[in-house]
């Protein structure tokens, strides 16, 4: 088990949402999947007293495992997050909020609030003929709209992408965990998180050619979706978790 490659490997046994990792985990004694994830995170496994995982909500942080090693009295506690995808070219929501919540995070200025949430659709947009009527895209704003945000994101590149993918407190994630589930078998990837902020913090603040803006790796774009609600209009970010397999 000590020669295990830290990083990308075939599953053992089938798992398909957070609950089965929570169990593979209180199961490591027996579980080799596990085994290779405490492996991956620096442990030896004959030091190790017991684990004990647990599924957390609301936070960056789904699951906490809890490691006691033999001899010691104090209690590793590690937080992972956790993308199940089953797509290898595929995006996966990172982070959503409201913008004004990113408000409250970052202090971004009115003007480029302004922008985000004719971005985002949470206020309409101020052309005529915009390519949506419920918004803008990013293409579709003035130059100086366009030069004030992106310089904004580029000033703050650091902190927003620390923020929506480790997150802060108790519960910021210390590890992600993706599992890529393929037609013949599930493959996994355990990166220390500093490590999946350096890869998607890697790139320019730029638009692309369907008017989105991106920072780094990380795409910032409206919600959509939900049948019209008004939470359609949300801001996320989305990164694709299959691009850990290739670190």
């Amino acid at each position: 088990m000590h020669s295990v490659e830290k990083g990308s490997q075939i599953a053992k046994d089938g798992f398909k949402n957070e609950k089965d990792i929570i169990k593979k985990f209180n199961d490591w004694e027996t579980d080799s999947d596990a085994q290779s994830w405490l492996v991956s995170m620096g442990y030896i496994l004959e030091e190790i007293e017991y684990v004990e995982a647990f599924q957390h909500s609301g936070f960056k942080a789904d699951v906490q495992v809890q490691v006691r090693i033999k001899l010691k009295t104090l209690i590793d506690a590690q937080n992972l997050q956790l993308k199940l995808v089953k797509n290898p070219k595929g995006f996966n929501q990172i982070d959503k909020r409201w913008v004004d919540k990113y408000v409250e995070m970052w202090n971004i200025p009115e003007d480029v609030v302004d922008v985000i949430k004719r971005y985002t659709g949470e206020k309409k947009p101020s052309i005529s003929n915009p390519k949506d009527k419920r918004r803008m895209f990013a293409n579709e704003f003035s130059e100086e709209e366009k030069t004030v945000t992106m310089k904004w994101l580029y000033d703050n590149k650091t902190l927003i992408i620390s923020d929506i993918l480790k997150g802060r407190g108790q519960f910021a994630a210390e590890w992600m965990l993706v599992t890529l589930k393929l037609k013949t078998n599930i493959q996994w990837v355990i990166k220390p998180m500093n490590v999946a902020i350096n890869h998607y913090s890697q790139g320019e603040v730029l638009i692309t050619k369907r008017g989105n803006f991106v920072i780094g790796r990380i795409t910032m774009q409206r919600k959509g979706g939900d049948g019209g609600r008004p939470t359609g209009n949300m801001l996320q970010f989305k990164i694709n978790p299959a691009e850990l397999f290739d670190l």
